[in-house]
C-alpha cells in the first residue's frame, strides 16, 4: 500500500510527541511497525529532536523461534526481522553468535539471583540440544540425497539398515554413534553388524573372476543361464540368481543387433508337398528327420551364404556348404554330402521351407533318386522350421554378431564359420 505525504508527516509528528511506535499504530492504524522505522531514518527532518532507537531485550522464545526459520527453513533475514521488528544487522549478530559460540544469548554478567542463572543455563542447554538435533536431521538427509542417491522427500524409516550404517559412518565423527542409532531407528548391534558386513572380503570373488573367464572365452555371447550350465559341468554348483547378480554388476551384457533375413521366396514356382514335420522336431534316431534353409552373413568385404542340413535327432549339422551367391549349386551339392553318409536303408525325411532353391527340377530330382521324403513349411511361417532357425540364431549370436568385421575377407569369414561348425 503507498501512502500520502501527509499521512507520512502525520504519523511522524505523532511519533515525535509520544515517542512511542505502538501508540502511532494503534491511533493512526497504519503503517506497519518496519515502515515506520523506515520512514524515520529516511524523514529525519519531520521529527522535532533526532531519533534514538530504544530496543528492547530479546527473549528466548524469540531467538529459539527466529533462528531455525533461517537456518532450517531458509526463509530471508530480511523478512525475519521485519515480522519479529528488530533490524537485520541485531538477527545477523545471533546467527553469527550461535555459529561461532553455539548459543545466540548475550552473556554478560548481571545482578541475577542464583535461581535465574541457574534457569538461564537450562535454557541455553535446552536451545543448544534442539538446535544440534535440527542440525542432525539436515546432515542425515544430506547423506541420505548425496551418499545413496535417494531422492530429497525419501522417508528415512524404509531405509535399508544397510543404507543406515552408510549414513552413520559418513556421520559418526561429527554426532555420536548413540545419537545417530536413534534419530536414524536402528539397533547398535544391527549397525556394527552391518559394518562389519560392508568390510567383509567379497566371498564370490573367485567365483566372479571365473564367470568373467568364461564369459570373455566365449565372445562374450554366453547369458547366464548358458554360463550357469558351463559352470555345473565343471563342478561349481550355484545358483543361476547368482550368476545373473555377479554378471549384472560386472556389466556383462550380451549385444545382439537383429539383422534383415535373407528372403529366398520368389512365388509358387511348382506345386508344394505337405508340412509333414508339422513342427514335431523331435526324431528318435538319427538321419530320421532333416531341416535346411539357407542364412546369409554381410560385412564390409561382401556376403556369404550359408546352406546347412541340420538333424533332428541331435540338432547338428550333417552336412553344409558355403558360397557368395545363393543359387542352385551351392544347396544342390549340400544335399549331395548329406546323402552320401546315409546308409543304403536310412530315406529321411527333407524339411524346407518355400524357397525357390527347394522347388527346382534339380534339387527335387536329387531328393527322389535318393528316395527321401520332402516337407515344406507355410508360406511367410519361419516356426514351421524352427529348429534350423534356432541353429542360425546361435550360430550368429555366438560366432558373428558384437564382433567387428572391418578388413576381414570373405576367405577369413568362411574359414571362421566353418571353424565354429566343426
Amino acid at each position: 500500500m503507498r501512502y500520502t505525504k501527509e499521512q507520512i508527516i502525520v504519523a511522524l509528528t505523532l511519533y515525535s510527541t509520544t515517542g512511542s511506535a505502538n501508540t502511532v499504530i494503534q491511533t493512526l492504524g497504519y503503517p506497519s511497525n518496519p515502515m515506520l522505522y523506515h520512514w524515520i531514518e529516511k524523514y529525519p527532518e519531520y521529527l522535532s529532536k533526532p531519533h534514538v532507537r530504544h530496543y528492547k531485550q530479546a527473549t528466548v522464545e524469540l531467538k529459539e523461534q527466529a533462528i531455525p526459520r533461517c537456518l532450517i527453513d531458509g526463509e530471508p533475514v530480511r523478512s525475519i526481522a521485519e515480522d519479529i521488528g528488530y533490524t537485520e544487522s541485531i538477527v545477523y549478530q545471533w546467527l553469527r553468535s550461535y555459529r561461532e559460540k553455539g548459543t545466540c544469548f548475550n552473556m554478560k554478567k548481571a545482578k541475577k539471583t542464583i535461581s535465574s542463572d541457574l534457569q538461564a543455563a537450562d535454557n541455553i542447554e535446552d536451545l543448544k540440544e534442539k538446535m544440534l538435533d535440527m542440525q542432525m536431521e539436515i546432515d542425515i538427509l544430506k547423506e541420505t540425497i548425496n551418499v545413496l542417491k535417494k531422492d530429497p522427500g525419501v522417508d528415512q524409516t524404509i531405509l535399508k539398515n544397510r543404507e543406515k550404517a552408510v549414513i552413520i559412518g559418513a556421520l559418526k565423527n561429527k554426532y555420536s554413534l548413540p545419537k545417530l542409532c536413534f534419530k536414524l531407528e536402528i539397533p547398535r548391534s544391527s549397525y556394527y553388524y552391518q559394518k562389519a558386513a560392508l568390510r567383509a572380503d567379497d566371498k564370490y570373488r573367485e567365483l566372479r573372476s571365473r564367470i568373467i573367464k568364461v564369459f570373455q572365452d566365449n565372445r562374450c555371447v554366453y547369458g547366464y543361464r548358458k554360463i550357469h550350465q558351463l559352470l555345473r559341468r565343471k563342478g561349481t554348483i550355484v545358483s543361476e540368481k547368482i550368476v545373473r547378480r555377479i554378471m549384472k554388476e560386472e556389466s556383462l551384457v550380451v549385444k545382439i543387433r537383429r539383422r534383415r533375413k535373407y528372403n529366398s521366396y520368389q512365388g509358387e514356382l511348382s506345386i508344394a508337398p505337405e508340412n509333414l514335420v508339422n513342427r514335431n522336431f523331435h526324431a528318435d534316431k538319427p538321419n530320421e528327420k532333416w531341416l535346411t534353409d539357407i542364412t546369409e552373413f554381410s560385412i564390409p568385404s561382401g556376403k556369404v551364404y550359408l546352406s546347412p542340413v541340420i538333424d533332428c535327432f541331435d540338432g547338428m549339422p550333417v552336412s553344409w556348404r558355403m558360397g557368395v551367391s545363393p543359387n542352385a549349386n551351392l544347396v544342390n551339392a549340400m544335399l549331395r554330402d548329406a546323402i552320401s553318409t546315409l546308409d543304403p536303408e536310412e530315406k529321411p525325411m527333407i524339411h524346407s521351407d518355400r524357397g525357390c532353391h527347394y522347388r527346382w527340377p534339380e534339387w527335387i530330382k536329387i531328393v527322389n533318386e535318393a528316395g527321401l521324403t520332402r516337407s515344406m513349411s507355410r508360406k511367410g511361417c519361419s516356426p514351421d522350421n524352427a529348429a534350423c532357425e534356432g541353429f542360425f540364431g546361435h550360430l550368429k549370436n555366438e560366432m558373428f554378431y558384437n564382433r567387428s568385421w572391418e578388413g576381414c575377407s570373405i576367405a577369413e569369414l568362411k574359414y571362421e564359420i566353418d571353424s565354429y561348425i566343426r
